[in-house]
């Protein structure tokens, strides 16, 4: 028969072998050329894979298909009327181009290595990591999990061969308060020191409560974001109003795709105001109403890393032809566009580190280097029942380090964890992880002193009590709403921690431990804070301060260090104002009990 079948295509060479030793008749052999993927899973939902044919079918072998697969050889043969040729004319084959991916092997390994551990411990349905280089906009890393083998897609599902960096829509909550707040700090409406009443906890708008995760009562602008209060969030949501508020959600780059060199990115989903509810601008101020991908979120980090200027994030750094040498070739940085000022990015910036330091993301802290960043925790939708599931919820965190100078920004995201679940709790370790590493590869240089790595990153990751960074609650706006007739002042009252600004961490050149005076400042001498209640027995009180903690010297010492030391001693601090450590109580040498406090103030 002129007409042949394919038994079988692209086996491996000890099959073939075992078939040609069997001489069986009519069978036949023709070598075809096979796509291998050397370093198996790394980066396959970036690179994707090839069908039979060796057409592109993910990833970037989709995206570039056409100058990969180059252009095939041709013969054409003269023939008489005997059907003799007696003629050719041939046309060798041409190899496709070569593709420079910005993604770094070494980096991208870390990114998966840390959120693969990241899965199994927290039995997470999916899960992102992204690294980029905020000034360039260079995707180093992009890690999502699951994975596949691009050798062997036989039995992969769909959902493997997802790229949910730049697939997955999610409500972003708490991380896209900061769009909120830098709207407003660069429509100059409000200041990172302003002091806002968060009313207890609970706001009304068109007549449907909102309720805080903590019933706060005065905080300052770095304060609603170190805490994440829903409720400031909304009260500068509400000032900026919706047409300028959506200037900045579009100038940011949700509603609308980045345009990095990978297929099936989505542009999130953004309403145009002309169709928000009256509810819509608190909703939105606080990440809800509003879907974006994994990426934007890596790009608003990146943006406000980059001084205020938005960097679209690309993934291809160039392309060449088989020939040309790798060292010649340049990545060329795309178009940028101003969003909000340099000095509007810098006070974001310092306020991110508030987060770290004091706030939600504590476990976000590095060794040697400062970060800034954010969580968030954001419910998602029960397909069942139409609203907010209490249970599965999104858990985020994204940054950027170090604080002054940032080299890269990491955003992590894990979909519905099991067990603990906020974004300070599960993702802020993994970013914490991954960027140590990066930095250290990178060799950026140390911004902090470093005390004793392992031991502070420990101990970042086990005294961190998770009611202090938890900021999410299953009662918030979208899940179980209290009757509107309900009286916000019913809610039990908070103190709120005393109006702060974020102090400068860089290490001063000359530090003084001996103890500043109290007569120098005009503050109130300091008082130590009240020490757990002592048990009580047959009328006699017993205070047990054997394994108790010795208190160090905090006074002279920058907000970051004296943070670092209580960590190191096993103690809690109470801080209040910035600069340098002025008074401390109790006493430097005080042997205290498990649990107590140590009253710090700064000043400049």
């Amino acid at each position: 028969s002129r007409a042949f079948a394919w038994v079988a295509r692209k086996v491996d060479n000890d099959t073939s072998e075992r078939v040609r030793s069997l001489n069986l008749r009519g069978i036949y052999f023709q070598k075809e050329s096979k796509r291998f993927y050397p370093k198996n899973e790394l980066a396959a939902p970036v690179l994707g894979y090839v069908g039979l044919d060796d057409g592109g079918l993910s990833g970037v072998e989709r995206e570039f298909d056409e100058q990969l697969r180059g252009k095939s050889g041709r013969m054409l043969i003269t023939m008489d009327a005997k059907r003799r040729w007696f003629g050719s004319v041939e046309r060798q084959p041409l190899p496709g181009e070569n593709l420079v991916l910005t993604i770094d092997e070494k980096i991208q390994y870390i990114a998966e290595r840390e959120l693969e551990a990241a899965m199994q411990q927290t039995h997470a349905a999916a899960g992102t990591v992204i690294v980029e280089n905020p000034h360039t906009g260079e995707v180093l890393a992009l890690a999502s999990r699951p994975s596949f083998n691009g050798n062997s897609t036989r039995g992969v599902t769909p959902e493997q061969m997802k790229n949910r960096a730049v697939s997955d829509i999610y409500e972003p909550g708490s991380t896209f308060k900061l769009v909120t707040i830098a709207a407003a700090l660069e429509e100059k409406i409000t200041n990172p020191d302003e002091v806002i009443d968060c009313q207890n906890g609970a706001i009304f708008i068109a007549g449907v409560r909102i309720r805080d995760h903590k019933a706060y009562g005065d905080l300052t602008v770095s304060q609603i974001l170190e805490h994440s209060s829903d409720v400031g969030a909304i009260k500068l949501g509400l000032r900026l109003g919706e047409e300028r508020f959506d200037k900045y959600i579009r100038g940011f780059g949700f509603g609308s795709q980045t345009g990095v060199e990978l297929p099936g990115e989505t542009r999130g989903i953004t309403k145009p105001v002309s169709r928000w509810s009256k509810v819509s601008i608190g909703a939105i101020s606080m990440g809800q109403e509003i879907g974006i991908s994994p990426l934007q979120l890596a790009s608003l980090v990146a943006t406000i890393a980059n001084d205020g200027l938005y960097t679209p994030p690309r993934i291809l750094a160039a392309t060449s032809q088989p020939n040309q040498s790798l060292q010649t070739i340049a990545y060329k940085v795309p178009d940028q566009r101003r969003v909000v000022s340099p000095l509007t990015a810098v006070e974001m910036r310092r306020m991110m580190e508030g987060v770290v330091l004091r706030g939600t993301g504590r476990r976000a802290m590095l060794a040697g280097y400062t970060a800034g960043g954010k969580t968030g925790t954001a419910q998602k939708i029960d397909p069942r029942t139409g609203a907010y599931s209490r249970t599965n919820l999104v858990a985020s965190f994204a940054g950027f380090a170090p604080v002054n100078t940032p080299a890269i920004t990491v955003a992590v995201v894990l979909d519905s964890p099991v067990g603990p679940h906020e974004g300070g709790q599960v993702a802020a370790p993994v970013f914490a992880r991954v960027t140590q590493q990066v930095l250290a590869y990178l060799n950026i240089p140390h911004d902090v002193e470093v005390r004793s790595p392992q031991r502070l990153l420990l101990r970042a990751a086990t005294q961190v009590k998770d009611e202090d960074i938890a900021e999410s609650s299953p009662d918030r706006f979208g899940g179980t709403l209290a009757p509107p007739a309900e009286d916000a002042s019913t809610t039990a009252a908070t103190t709120a921690p005393a109006p702060e600004t974020v102090a400068s961490l860089r290490p001063a050149s000359v530090i003084s431990t001996q103890p500043i005076a109290a007569a120098a400042t005009s503050d109130p001498p300091l008082t130590a804070p009240a020490l757990p209640a002592p048990p009580v027995t047959g009328g006699t009180v017993v205070i047990d301060v054997e394994g108790g903690a010795v208190v160090p010297v905090f006074v002279g010492k920058p907000l970051r260090q004296v943070i670092e030391l209580a960590q190191e001693s096993g103690i809690e601090i109470d801080v209040s104002g910035s600069g340098v450590a002025r008074q401390q109580a109790p006493a430097p040498g005080t042997r205290i009990p498990a649990g107590a406090h140590v009253a710090v103030r700064f000043a400049r």
